[in-house]
Protein backbone atom coordinates (compact mmCIF):
# COMPACT_ATOMS: atom_id res chain seq x y z
CA UNK A 1 0.00 0.00 0.00
CA UNK A 2 1.68 3.52 -1.12
CA UNK A 3 -0.31 6.56 0.56
CA UNK A 4 1.02 9.72 1.38
CA UNK A 5 -2.29 11.09 3.00
CA UNK A 6 -4.41 10.30 5.30
CA UNK A 7 -7.94 10.88 4.89
CA UNK A 8 -9.44 11.87 8.32
CA UNK A 9 -12.93 10.78 6.88
CA UNK A 10 -11.60 7.73 5.39
CA UNK A 11 -11.84 4.36 7.33
CA UNK A 12 -8.99 2.13 7.20
CA UNK A 13 -7.93 -1.36 8.21
CA UNK A 14 -5.57 -2.09 11.16
CA UNK A 15 -3.02 -3.36 8.58
CA UNK A 16 -3.34 0.28 6.69
CA UNK A 17 -2.67 1.82 10.00
CA UNK A 18 -0.11 0.30 11.04
CA UNK A 19 1.95 1.24 7.63
CA UNK A 20 1.24 4.80 8.66
CA UNK A 21 2.48 4.82 12.00
CA UNK A 22 5.20 1.80 11.06
CA UNK A 23 4.35 -0.19 14.21
CA UNK A 24 4.04 -4.12 14.55
CA UNK A 25 0.51 -6.71 14.31
CA UNK A 26 1.52 -6.53 18.18
CA UNK A 27 1.66 -3.36 18.63
CA UNK A 28 -1.19 -2.28 17.29
CA UNK A 29 -3.11 -4.92 19.15
CA UNK A 30 -1.98 -3.43 22.07
CA UNK A 31 -2.76 0.22 21.09
CA UNK A 32 -6.12 -0.63 20.30
CA UNK A 33 -7.14 -2.71 23.36
CA UNK A 34 -5.68 0.03 25.59
CA UNK A 35 -7.36 3.03 24.02
CA UNK A 36 -4.41 4.33 22.33
CA UNK A 37 -6.00 4.34 19.44
CA UNK A 38 -9.97 4.08 19.06
CA UNK A 39 -10.87 1.13 16.51
CA UNK A 40 -14.38 0.26 15.68
CA UNK A 41 -15.57 -3.44 15.11
CA UNK A 42 -17.48 -3.80 11.74
CA UNK A 43 -18.39 -7.38 11.06
CA UNK A 44 -15.63 -9.12 13.22
CA UNK A 45 -13.38 -6.86 12.22
CA UNK A 46 -11.91 -3.73 13.58
CA UNK A 47 -11.73 -0.07 11.12
CA UNK A 48 -9.75 2.96 12.13
CA UNK A 49 -10.80 6.37 11.48
CA UNK A 50 -8.02 8.47 9.43
CA UNK A 51 -8.99 10.82 12.29
CA UNK A 52 -7.39 8.70 14.94
CA UNK A 53 -4.68 8.15 13.15
CA UNK A 54 -3.94 11.47 12.48
CA UNK A 55 -4.20 11.92 16.59
CA UNK A 56 -1.53 9.57 16.58
CA UNK A 57 0.82 11.16 14.20
CA UNK A 58 0.34 14.87 16.21
CA UNK A 59 2.79 15.85 18.41
CA UNK A 60 0.98 17.72 20.65
CA UNK A 61 -0.19 13.83 21.75
CA UNK A 62 2.77 12.18 21.30
CA UNK A 63 3.59 12.64 25.33
CA UNK A 64 0.63 11.59 25.94
CA UNK A 65 0.49 8.17 24.13
CA UNK A 66 4.26 7.43 25.10
CA UNK A 67 3.19 7.25 28.94
CA UNK A 68 -0.38 5.61 27.78
CA UNK A 69 2.03 2.84 26.14
CA UNK A 70 4.28 2.65 28.84
CA UNK A 71 1.45 2.23 31.71
CA UNK A 72 -0.03 -0.41 29.57
CA UNK A 73 3.20 -2.04 28.63
CA UNK A 74 3.89 -2.39 33.12
CA UNK A 75 0.44 -3.69 33.49
CA UNK A 76 1.49 -6.66 30.88
CA UNK A 77 4.36 -7.29 32.53
CA UNK A 78 3.23 -7.27 35.96
CA UNK A 79 0.43 -9.91 34.71
CA UNK A 80 3.10 -12.44 33.06
CA UNK A 81 4.87 -12.19 36.24
CA UNK A 82 2.10 -13.56 38.41
CA UNK A 83 2.00 -16.41 36.28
Amino acid sequence: MKQDNIDPNKVYTPKEARDFLKVSESTMKRMIKSGIIEAYKVSGQYRIWGREILKLLSPKTAAGIAGAYMKARTKIKKTIEKW
